[in-house]
C-alpha cells in the first residue's frame, strides 16, 4: 500500500537510506523503551545519512524536502523507532519552517544553515507546567530581561523533547519591556542552562523530554529571533505533520507485527494459521482499511500544502489530518493486539509498546477538542458570511 505514496526517484533514495540503517535501529528499540533513555544509536546513524538537514533548503547547502517527502521518510522511521522518530522529527519540523517562512534575519539564517549541514540538533522549547501546550494561548512563566549584555533569561521548559542530544534550544520566554512572547536562540553549552532529567512517562520514554532549567543565562541581542504576532505562530505550518507520519508509523509497525502473527501462528485445535478465521481477517481489513484512511489523508493534506496555489485555500487540514491518523493509529494498534490476543500484553512484545505510545500522539499538538471546536466555528462563519 505504502508503495503508492511514493512518488519520485528522490523519496525511493532516502526510503532505501533509511532501510540501510533500519535493522541497527530497530534492534535499539525495544532497550530504550525498557531503560526510557534516547536512541543514541540511532541518533548517530541518523546522522551520518545527514537526516537533520533533511528539510534544509537546497539554496542554503540541504536537500531540500518538502512536507510530503517529510512525511514519507519520518513514517517510515517511525515504523523502526517511533522514539527516533518524533525526536529528529522536531528539527526536520522547525527548519522546514524557518526557512520555508524566512522567520529569522537573512544572516541568521545562513550562518545557522552551517551548522545544520554539520549535523545540529534544535528544537523549541514552549511548554511549561503552568501553562500547559502553548497553543493554547498561555503566557509563558520564563521571562526575559534587556541588560548591557544581550537578554538574561530565567524559567523552566517541560515537554524539552530529544533534551540529550539538542544543540539549540529554540525557546519562548515573556519579555515585559515589549509586551509579548519572543524566541531566543539558545546553545546548549551557554552557562545557566541545565537540563533535569526528570522525564518519567509510560509513553514515548525515549523521547528523553526532560525538563530545560534557565537560570541566569545571557543571550546576546541579536538572538532574540522571533517576535511572532499570535502566540503559536499564527500562520498555517504544514511542518507540523511530522507528528501524525510517527504515529502512523507505529501503525504499520504494529499492522505488520499482527499480519505476520496471524500468517504463523495455528493452534492444534486448526488446521491452519489463524489468519484464515473470518474473526481474525474482519479485524486485518479493518487494519487496512483504517491504513488506506489514514494514508489519503496525510498525504492529501502534505501535497495540497507543497502547493502554493492551494496552501492558500487551507485553514483547519494541519489539525484535521493530525486527529485523523493520531486516532486511527490507537484503533489500529487496538486491532492488531486483538488479533495476536494475550500475548500482545507481554513485556517482550513490542505491541505493548506500541500501544502505550500511539496515544501520546493525543496529547501532542493540536489537541483534539481544539480541532473540533475550530472546524465548527470555521463552518459557522462562512456560513455566516455567504448569507
Amino acid at each position: 500500500m505504502k508503495d503508492l505514496f511514493i512518488k519520485t526517484k528522490r523519496q525511493q533514495y532516502w526510503l532505501e537510506q533509511l532501510a540501510s540503517i533500519s535493522e541497527s535501529i530497530k534492534a535499539e528499540a525495544k532497550e530504550v523503551d525498557e531503560q526510557s533513555r534516547f536512541p543514541f544509536e540511532a541518533h548517530k546513524l541518523l546522522l551520518q545519512i545527514g537526516y537533520p538537514k533533511l528539510t534544509l533548503p537546497k539554496e542554503y547547502g540541504g536537500e531540500g524536502l518538502s512536507v510530503y517527502d517529510m512525511v514519507l521518510v519520518q513514517e517510515t522511521l517511525a515504523s523502526y523507532d517511533e522514539n527516533a522518530s518524533l525526536s529528529l522529527g522536531w528539527t526536520l519540523g522547525v527548519v522546514g519552517e524557518l526557512y520555508e517562512k524566512k522567520l529569522w534575519v537573512d544572516d541568521l539564517l545562513s550562518t545557522f544553515a552551517q551548522e545544520i549541514k554539520n549535523g545540529a540538533i534544535i528544537n523549541r522549547a514552549v511548554s511549561e507546567a503552568a501553562t500547559g501546550s502553548p497553543t493554547r494561548g498561555g503566557r509563558p512563566g520564563t521571562n526575559a530581561v534587556s541588560i548591557e549584555e544581550g537578554w538574561l533569561l530565567n524559567g523552566r521548559k517541560i515537554f524539552t523533547t530529544a533534551s540529550p542530544v539538542l544543540d539549540y534550544f529554540l525557546t519562548s520566554a515573556w519579555i515585559e519591556e515589549k509586551n509579548q512572547i519572543g524566541f531566543f536562540l539558545i546553545h546548549k553549552d551557554v552557562q545557566g542552562l541545565s537540563i533535569e532529567e526528570n522525564w518519567e512517562m509510560s509513553a514515548m520514554r525515549g523521547t528523553s523530554s526532560h525538563d530545560l532549567v534557565l537560570k541566569d543565562v545571557i543571550v546576546p541581542k541579536n538572538y532574540l529571533v522571533e517576535l511572532p504576532s499570535h502566540p503559536s505562530g499564527g500562520k498555517i505550518d504544514g511542518w507540523i505533520l511530522h507528528i501524525p507520519a510517527t504515529y502512523l508509523g507505529i501503525a504499520q509497525a504494529a499492522r505488520d507485527y499482527a499480519l505476520h502473527f496471524a500468517n504463523h501462528y495455528q493452534p492444534n485445535s486448526l488446521n491452519a494459521p489463524i489468519s484464515t478465521l473470518p474473526n481474525v481477517q474482519q479485524l486485518l481489513g479493518d487494519i487496512e482499511l483504517k491504513l488506506y484512511q489514514a494514508r489519503f489523508v496525510l498525504y492529501g493534506v502534505a501535497e495540497a500544502y507543497d502547493d502554493p496555489a492551494r496552501r492558500e485555500l487551507l485553514t483547519n487540514e494541519m489539525a484535521v489530518a493530525k486527529h485523523t491518523v493520531t486516532n486511527l493509529a490507537i484503533e489500529i494498534v487496538d486491532k492488531a493486539m486483538r488479533v495476536v490476543g494475550a500475548k500482545s500484553l507481554q513485556l517482550t512484545n513490542p505491541l505493548q509498546r506500541y500501544y502505550r505510545n500511539v496515544r501520546a500522539g493525543l496529547h501532542n499538538p493540536p489537541m483534539d477538542d481544539m480541532t473540533i471546536i475550530k472546524l465548527a466555528n470555521t463552518a459557522i462563519e462562512l456560513q455566516k458570511s455567504n448569507e
